[in-house]
């Protein structure tokens, strides 16, 4: 009985009653969750010279951590994921534009945090895999695994027209999805129907830059390659670069 009591006490006294501290806490958890498991689809194809993964594998790994993050936060947050939806919510007027701020600060928190528990589980074969140096363009070239990186072919109005039109797409293909007043997809198959979204784009659409479409998604992994020691040529347009996998 004692246990017992503490136990309530203790769940009583860390439970959360805020609602946008418990929405922030679940949009945080979620983006982790889907970083996490997209960078790691991206490390183990890079750091294993792609003989335990491929871009395939890559994207399907990405997909489906979207389906997983959707489950992990939608029913507190809305699961978000990403600033692109979050603003284009904010323009149909179904999400308050004063919380559009800060749920762009926790999605790229999330995934800067995902980016550092990426290079802790995988820090052996990075430094393995470029020799002792983290490079961002050449053959052993580490900096993808984090952020996307465009082909050498791609100029930086065509980058630019891909990120439009694959962002558009998912932007419109999850409105479609949820919109209740559409053809209706089976309740709780929302995320499996996003995640067959994300990878329908992907495979079609992401030889030019990877498909980040989700500026969270690069911006908070890219940082993150720059503090921890690729240095500030992430954020420099190079050829020469390999590109990471995934979306989001």
């Amino acid at each position: 009985m004692g246990s017992a009591s503490f136990l309530k006490k203790a769940q009583a006294l860390l439970r959360i009653r805020n609602q946008l501290a418990r929405e922030c806490l679940a949009e945080l958890l979620a983006v982790f969750v889907l970083m996490l498991i997209t960078l790691s689809g991206s490390a183990q194809m890079v750091t294993t010279f792609e003989t335990k993964g491929n871009f395939l594998s890559a994207y399907l790994a990405g997909a489906l951590a979207i389906m997983v993050a959707i489950h992990t936060g939608g029913g507190v947050s809305g699961a978000h994921l990403n600033p692109a939806f979050s603003f284009a919510v904010c323009l149909l007027e179904q999400f308050p534009w004063w919380k559009f701020p800060i749920y762009v600060a926790v999605q790229t928190l999330g995934s800067f945090i995902a980016a550092g528990a990426v290079y802790v589980l995988y820090y052996d074969a990075i430094w393995h895999y470029s020799n002792g140096t983290l490079t961002t363009s050449g053959p052993r070239e580490t900096a993808s695994i984090f952020a996307t990186y465009p082909a050498d072919y791609v100029s930086i109005a065509n980058g630019f027209l891909d990120q439009v039109i694959s962002t558009g797409m998912l932007i419109l293909g999850v409105l479609a999805i949820t919109d209740t007043r559409n053809k209706a997809v089976p309740k709780g198959l929302e995320p499996v129907a996003v995640a067959l979204l994300v990878f329908s784009i992907e495979i079609s659409m992401g030889s030019n830059c990877g498909c980040p479409m989700n500026p969270a998604r690069d911006f908070g992994p890219r940082l993150f390659t720059y503090v921890a020691g690729w240095g500030a040529e992430v954020f420099r347009w190079v050829e020469g670069r390999g590109q990471g996998g995934g979306w989001q």
